[in-house]
């Protein structure tokens, strides 16, 4: 097992937690080899640990109350001593190296600015989402943190998911899109004209231009930044379509035997791609912008989707993600100090 700091997981959220959160840690541990500690009820984790026989392979850090699936944002402040809320805690005191949770995404997002804070001068952190591209995935940020954002957000965006690009995808020089309702700089309204004529002159990026829905996944950039509520609605049409579509493939298949023998035959490619486009398979959502790391897994999450998360985080915190963000944007406010009104 790795020596470093373990990975702070939430073991109370998620639609299938705490059972598939343990067996995703447990997954983690004996099979990737990364340290982690479940933050919950002692009971009912060490039971579930029990099932696995792994009662003396994980930690389990108390906590005493849980933020439900169907509950928002103020259930942060009502529930202080929350799983994710003591998760958060252990990242803060350097207790562990990053936080992973499958829980509520407004309750993630709130509690992670309540206990971790922003880094200095990022104006609000936002999610980032790896969208299934090829030969590399794009990175689609705000995806669902900030509903409503100033022109100079959208700018920052650009560089937290430019800073994610670099680190986790080796892009050396990450091409950053606009998202927006046509290509010409003149289209969209007037935060997404104002961000473009921000972006084409902000140092450190490589901006491309604006880039539409059709684009999503077309790997036409690297990063693709937008307000969180645009954001949400493509990532949310583009998984109902994925779902869709594999759904009508299905049933192409078993309509006759031709098809099911050309299934058969194509079963390799078949698996592959439905293994690219599984969103589980890529860990996770991350919150950028925190003092600390935070990967947000899929509310559905399995085992094997909490194992990934566990994975992405352990990646982001071993390459300094917190820290190069933090480079990026005292580098982006040297020359010019962004506008925040």
């Amino acid at each position: 097992m790795s020596d470093t700091k373990p990975i702070a997981l939430d073991a109370m959220g998620g639609d299938h937690a705490p059972h598939e959160i343990v067996a995703g840690a447990v997954h983690a541990v004996r099979e990737r080899g990364l340290a982690v500690v479940l933050v919950g009820s002692p009971r009912v984790l060490y039971e579930a640990l029990a099932d696995h026989d792994a009662t003396k392979e994980i930690p389990i850090v108390r906590a005493e109350e849980t933020i439900a699936m169907d509950e928002g944002a103020l259930a942060s402040l009502r529930r202080p001593r929350s799983s994710i809320a003591i998760a958060c805690h252990l990242v803060r005191r350097g207790d562990a190296s990053a936080v992973v949770s499958a829980g509520s995404t407004a309750g993630i997002v709130t509690t992670g600015r309540l206990r971790l804070k922003a880094q200095q001068g990022v104006l609000r952190p936002a999610i980032a989402v790896a969208l299934p591209t090829l030969p590399k995935p794009t990175l689609l940020l705000d995806a669902g943190a900030n509903a409503e954002v100033k022109p100079e957000m959208l700018v920052q965006f650009g560089h937290l998911g430019s800073v994610y690009a670099e680190l986790a995808y080796e892009i050396a020089k990450p091409k950053v899109g606009l998202l927006t309702i046509g290509s010409e700089a003149e289209k969209g309204n007037k935060i997404v004209k104002r961000a473009h004529e921000l972006l084409q002159n902000s140092p450190g990026l490589h901006f491309i231009g604006n880039v539409e829905g059709h684009d999503l996944l077309t790997g036409v950039a690297d990063v693709i930044t937008t307000d969180g509520f645009t954001g949400n609605v493509a990532l949310k049409t583009m998984e109902g379509a994925v779902r869709y579509a594999f759904s009508e493939l299905r049933q192409t298949i078993d309509g006759s035997r031709m098809s099911k023998l050309g299934a058969f035959m194509q079963r390799s490619r078949l698996r592959e791609l439905r293994r690219r486009l599984d969103a589980e398979a890529h860990g996770g959502a991350v919150l950028l912008g925190l003092n600390g790391t935070v990967v947000i897994a899929h509310g559905s999450s399995r085992a094997a989707g909490i194992s990934a998360a566990c994975r992405l985080a352990a990646d982001l915190s071993a390459q300094g993600v917190v820290a190069r963000i933090g480079d990026r944007i005292a580098a982006t406010q040297r020359p010019h100090r962004l506008r925040t009104s």
